[in-house]
């Protein structure tokens, strides 16, 4: 995978972020989803580093990158936290200013660096999500036993890392299948499937990313009430799986055209969750016409 890429660990406050940089042009910093690592990538960000330098970290908490112990109000793991994470990663790559892509927690992440700093982002493109708290304020039977996972991995420790724990491949390639638009593991090739299971066979990552949805149902919603009338300033891209949870659920585009100041334009791609690897070309298609701007 990331065939002309570097691998580098990039020291930065929270300890090291494990990255993927290639290609020679504007940066752009892509951010992967759970249960994921940068890897997700892997088909897209070749496509996309003909004319950019692409940027493919691992979030803290995931992958190859520093996993610190979440503390009792979640802040290791708000959002905010790995935002900045990744402001300092740029910085020290030397880029002060980006585009920015997030695909789920990645893009909420990125959401949330959009609004914490925006004299840092370019443009910004979410992938198959809507706003952390239209999902919460949404929720309903369909969406709970479609999203049980918010609900689960937000449980108080040690309860959903032991459970998990007991069977990590199983809990991970389930996830993967389900979400998948064939509903199964079949767009998923080996070498990223095995750096999944690779992460979730650490307690460490286990933990790290329970903690990432606890702050999600805590830490995260308290930011998003302060900054509820905040908007994201840059130009924005929305895409979404035709045959996901949020296409049956939300007015996807019209979710976002709330959240933002600036021009928005999207639409639904012909997979399930996982657009990067169900359909790499047409995502890096749509992230490159969004990205020359």
């Amino acid at each position: 995978m990331f065939e002309g890429f570097a691998l580098r660990r990039i020291r930065c406050t929270v300890g090291e972020i494990a990255v993927r940089i290639g290609g020679s042009g504007p940066p752009v910093l892509l951010l992967h989803g759970y249960p994921q690592c940068h890897a997700m990538w892997h088909r897209v960000a070749p496509l996309l580093a003909a004319r950019h330098t692409v940027v493919c970290p691992d979030l803290r908490g995931y992958g190859a990158s520093a996993k610190p112990p979440g503390d009792p109000e979640h802040r290791t793991y708000a959002k905010r936290a790995s935002a900045s994470d990744l402001v300092e990663l740029m910085a020290t790559l030397g880029y002060p200013r980006f585009a920015l892509a997030g695909h789920d927690r990645g893009g909420r992440v990125a959401h949330r660096l959009a609004l914490d700093r925006p004299e840092r982002v370019e443009r910004l493109a979410v992938l198959d999500i809507v706003p952390t708290r239209t999902v919460f304020a949404a929720t309903d039977r369909e969406l709970a036993l479609g999203y049980f996972h918010w609900f689960f991995l937000a449980q108080p420790a040690p309860l959903p890392e032991r459970m998990i724990g007991a069977d990590p491949d199983l809990w991970l390639e389930t996830l993967l299948a389900r979400w998948s638009g064939t509903h199964d593991l079949e767009p998923f090739e080996r070498p990223a499937l095995d750096a999944y299971r690779t992460a979730f066979r650490d307690p460490a990552t286990i933990h790290a990313s329970c903690e990432d949805y606890r702050a999600a149902a805590t830490i995260d919603l308290e930011h998003d009430a302060a900054d509820a009338d905040r908007r994201i300033a840059c130009p924005l891209l929305v895409l979404w799986g035709e045959k996901g949870l949020m296409h049956r659920r939300f007015d996807v585009l019209a979710t976002w055209r709330e959240k933002a100041a600036g021009p928005v334009e999207g639409e639904a791609l012909p997979c399930g969750h996982f657009l990067p690897e169900e359909v790499p070309e047409a995502t890096a298609s749509a992230l490159a016409r969004f990205l020359a701007g």
